[in-house]
């Protein structure tokens, strides 16, 4: 187990550095091509086509973190009011539905990966195989989270909780916060009149 966390957190470590410097030598280029081309009038050829690629590639990696740390959007709604029993077989149930999503999504770039070898971007020159791969990376990457998911659902106690919960919204929290602040005063003020009335 402790192998499986240490593998986990290089990869995680691995994941969160290439998403880093796919957006950094994208913003590199697409500043550097500005400059050139408004201060010197020139530019570099290949730059837009080289940002879009790093775009798609660094979607489709976020799109892997999104799920590993569970931010996908989604409503649990339903699922919190269910009984554990019946959460677990909610949760395998759609995580299998997507499993055989990601497998459709397996197949598609597979044969259009292969189907586009040959071919190459006009600018970079670099083979098509080398955007149409990022289906194979998404779908391989998520498929083992969703197994992952999946393993920890059914085998480990109180993971169902976990899995199932979703991140609260931004307007949530901002609408929880005034509640807090309240409390928070309240708490204060009781804690200063305390010290007051001991004196």
């Amino acid at each position: 187990m402790e192998l499986f966390k240490k593998a986990g957190k290089f990869l995680d470590g691995a994941l969160n550095a290439l998403m880093a410097s796919t957006l950094a030598f994208m913003c590199i280029l697409v500043f550097g091509n500005v400059v050139l081309r408004y201060g010197f009038n020139s530019g570099i050829t290949w730059s837009e086509e080289m940002s879009r690629f790093l775009f798609i590639w660094m979607s489709f990696l976020g799109a892997i973190g999104a799920l590993k740390d569970n931010d996908h959007l989604g409503v649990d709604t339903l699922v919190k009011k269910l009984p554990t029993g019946v959460k677990r077989i909610v949760f395998v149930i759609s995580n299998a539905i997507v499993l055989y999503v990601l497998y459709l999504l397996f197949d598609g770039s597979w044969k259009i990966t292969l189907s586009s070898v040959g071919s190459r971007a006009p600018a970079t020159g670099l083979p098509m195989a080398f955007i149409y791969g990022t289906g194979l990376v998404v779908s391989i990457g998520m498929g083992l989270i969703i197994l992952f998911h999946l393993y920890q659902a059914l085998f480990r106690t109180g993971a169902i909780d976990e899995l199932t919960r979703m991140k609260e919204s931004e307007e949530a929290i901002m609408a929880a916060a005034p509640v807090q602040h309240e409390a928070t005063e309240l708490a204060l003020g009781r804690k200063q009149g305390a010290a007051g009335g001991e004196r």
